[in-house]
This record gives C-alpha cells, structure tokens and sequence, in this order.
C-alpha cells in the first residue's frame, strides 16, 4: 500500500468518526456506525380500577376568635396574694381539745356529789363508807344486806361481821397482790355465795344490788366478796366518784373497786396500786 493509499484511508476514517459523535474521544475509530435510535413504544393506557369514594370537601375554617383585653391589674395586686388565696394556703389552727382525765369525775349541774346516806354505815358522798375505826367507835361491828335464792327467789338477810370478814379481804390482797397483776382474781369475778336456807340449795344466795346506784351496798359486798356481782355500769360508777380509772375489761375495773373500799377502811393499808 502506497503513502497516498493510507492518507486516504485515514481521511474516510476521520470524517467518519465526525459523523458519528464529534465530542467522544477514542483511541482506535469505530469498526461500523451505529443504529441510529429506536423509538420507545408509545405507553399503554392505565388499567380501570376499583370505583373510588367520593369524599365531601373539608368544611372551610373557623374565622379567629376574638377575646377581649383582659382589666390590667396593679402591680401591686399582683404580687400580693388574696385573702381567699392565703387563708386556703394557710387553714387556721386545728383548737387544742383539752385531754379527759378518766380518774377525775364529771361535775354536772343536775348531779350533787352528796347525797343522803342509804346506810349508817355509809357518808353523803356517793360510793363512800366510813372508815373502820369510824364505824368501830360508832359501835357498828356487823354489816347487813338483802339477799336472795337464785332457786326458789326466797330473800333473806345476812350479816357479816366487820372485823372478821374484812381481815379475810385484807389477808387475800395482801397473799396474790404481787401475781393479781391489776385484774381481778376468779374468786371475785364469779364470787361463791351463801346456802338457801329456805330450799337448801348450796351456792345460790346472790345480793340484791340496787336499781339506784346511789343505794348499792358496797360494803356489804365487800365483806362477802361478791362486789363481781355488779355490772361493768355500776363498778366505773364507783370508780368514778371515787377517782379511779374508770375504763378497761371488767376484771381490771373490779380490782380497782375492791382496792378503793378497802383503802377507804383503812387508808393506812396496803392498798396502793
């Protein structure tokens, strides 16, 4: 192949590149022309769908409210709280209630703490015997009261002798005080009575204990150990008119009751709590 052959060739090569894409650069030309560019196909329309729901338009907007200016307030108002304000933040003072003493009894206006005697052996004041020496030097050696049957209800009177039976009393405190334990013993809680002699029945005449408890025989009572034949009404009623401890059981307000008698027969005694 001659020289003229080649720059031929080279020319048909060059204007063939520059027909192709004037821009791209390449090392060697390209072997053929390329296809011009197929059209895409032309694009199918959209497949029916299911019908859709019709919505209704939005309702349009509220116009803006409008409030009125609020009163200005002094600084001064302002800062200070109200009375309604403080008296909620700080509530009043709950009054004291003064404490009742159980062992100091109610003064009514309708109740005199004296009242007449119901026994010679007995003072004005309610629930309070003479003393023994009292009673001794006023010749008074026997302690009587109505008893009656819990069998045939036959009612009879018995005496007890003072010196005698309130050594028994003293002697039985005085040997279970330590193990007592401020309750009442058994013994005196469900006390032993004297025989009927009407029906012969043992163990069956209770004392009659007054309506009024003013009228109670208290030392007769004591004297045969049968003070746990009263009601827990009647013992905090001795209890408080004598200025003991009044609340309790039963048992306890017993024991506190046979302690007080005692001490008001001999306040020289061991009868302390």
């Amino acid at each position: 192949m001659g020289e003229r052959d080649r720059k031929r060739k080279n020319v048909d090569d060059s204007k063939a590149f520059e027909d192709d894409d004037p821009l791209a650069l390449c090392l060697s030309p390209p072997s053929r022309r390329p296809n011009p560019l197929t059209p895409h196909p032309p694009l199918s329309p959209p497949s029916p769908g299911p019908p859709q729901h019709s919505f209704p338009p939005p309702p349009p907007p509220l116009p803006p409210l409008l409030l009125p200016d609020f009163i200005s307030v002094p600084s001064s108002a302002a800062s200070a709280p109200s009375a309604a304000a403080a008296a909620a933040a700080n509530p009043p003072a709950r009054p004291l209630r003064a404490r009742r003493n159980p062992s100091k009894a109610p003064r009514g206006a309708h109740k005199s703490d004296t009242v007449a005697p119901p026994f010679s052996w007995a003072t004005d004041l309610r629930a309070t015997v003479h003393s023994l020496n009292h009673l001794l030097s006023q010749n008074i050696t026997n302690i009587t009261g109505e008893a009656q049957c819990k069998r045939c209800e036959a009612s009879q009177v018995i005496s007890y002798d003072l010196v005698s039976k309130f050594n028994e009393v003293a002697a039985f405190i005085r040997a279970r005080k330590h193990w007592m334990h401020d309750r009442a013993p058994a013994e005196w809680m469900t006390p032993a009575f004297p025989d009927c002699r009407s029906c012969g029945q043992p163990n069956c005449m209770r004392p009659v204990v007054a309506a009024k408890k003013r009228s109670i025989n208290w030392l007769f009572m004591l004297l045969g150990q049968t003070l746990g034949c009263c009601t827990l009404d009647q013992l905090k009623y001795f209890c408080k008119h004598t200025k003991n401890h009044r609340t309790g059981a039963k048992d306890r307000v017993l024991y506190l009751t046979y302690l007080a008698l005692c001490k008001q027969l001999h306040p020289a005694g061991p009868f302390e709590r």
